[in-house]
């Protein structure tokens, strides 16, 4: 039923997918001396910390009207409403910027470039090319928090703080995120029902556990790589705590399935947590004796977490983007 799916979905590659790594601290020469509008914990997530805004939640998604969109961080002018056009993606879709205003790089995976403002650095989101949305054949992908529109005839706002470009970066160093991995059978129902819960930042699938690097897809189906499909959590402790997230994950899968999940038989489909630390590995070890004292036989692996790699653009919030819904993943109360 997957490869069916999948086969359909991937004409349409219309996603954005969460990129780690450090903000640019030289955007452009002088950067680091560009006044700074101060950001929400939400803003800072995406535009300093490159994160994503989950699909068609965003203020410009469906918006329509005329003028200018500048960047949330610095207000540097960055698209028209001209180039605006609607992808069905689920985010913001520009097939051009405003000359010298953009600058892309490409991702340290090596598959997707990443656009962010050539003036302060801030991610903006993704670019695509050879789509055929429109004559000139490229999509700017943006995440809505990353811009503020700017109707015409009104005048570009001034920059209402004065961050240095350094200080950002330090605030980036010392924000307080943590990171959990599970793998439960089709990456595409972990990720629906996992990114739903609260603290949660951003999700995004891949592959782990195996010995190939940069693995696509197919290459994991084959069951030669060793890979599992999984899902990376990044969250908020402040706001939830690796155990809530841990149970869940128990709870919208079946932990006593060995050969797969529902209908997906195979060893891509096994379950397993991938543990970053001790602490991470002795709360699931913990909830698993407490699922077997309950009289579940649990099989889930608890497994030292390895490089995970993202996957495919077309597997990310793949739900979301369909407007349906899992068919082998579904919640039930265990804890």
């Amino acid at each position: 039923m997957k490869t069916l799916q999948i086969a359909l979905l991937a004409l349409v590659t219309c996603t954005l997918t969460h990129c780690s790594g450090a903000a640019s601290a030289s955007g452009t020469p002088g950067a680091e001396n560009v006044k700074l509008n101060p950001l929400t914990p939400e803003e800072e997530h995406v535009i300093v910390h490159k994160g994503t805004e989950r699909p068609f939640t965003g203020e410009y998604e469906k918006f329509d009207k005329k003028g200018t969109y500048i960047c949330k961080w610095c207000n540097a002018p960055l698209y028209k409403s001209e180039s605006k056009f609607d992808a069905g993606c689920g985010w913001p879709a520009f097939d051009d910027e405003i000359p010298g205003a953009v600058k892309r790089t490409t991702d340290a995976d090596g598959r997707r470039t990443e656009i962010t403002c050539a003036r302060c650095g801030g991610h903006l989101g993704h670019v695509f090319t050879g789509e055929g949305f429109t004559p000139k054949n490229t999509r700017h992908c943006v995440n809505s928090i990353s811009i503020k529109f700017v109707a015409d005839g009104q005048p570009i706002p001034e920059v209402k703080g004065d961050v240095p470009k350094a200080d950002a970066a330090a605030t980036k160093e010392s924000a307080k995120t943590e990171k959990a991995i599970f793998a439960g059978g089709c990456f595409w129902g972990v990720q629906y029902l996992m990114q739903k819960a609260p603290g949660v930042i951003s999700t995004q699938v891949g592959y782990t556990g195996g010995h190939k690097d940069n693995p696509t897809y197919k290459e994991v189906c084959s069951g030669t790589t060793g890979h599992i499909e999984a899902i990376e959590i990044t969250f908020d402790p402040s706001k939830t705590t690796y155990e809530a997230l841990a149970k869940l994950f128990f709870e919208i899968h079946d932990p006593t399935q060995a050969n797969g999940q529902g209908p997906d038989i195979g060893e891509q489909y096994l379950s397993v947590v991938f543990y970053a630390n001790d602490a991470q590995k002795q709360t699931a070890e913990k909830l698993i004796q407490i699922l077997k004292d309950k009289g579940y036989k649990v099989v889930t692996q608890v497994l030292p977490a390895k490089t995970f790699w993202p996957a495919e653009d077309y597997h990310q919030d793949y739900y979301n983007k369909k407007h349906g819904t899992p068919y082998c993943h579904a919640y039930k109360k265990r804890f």
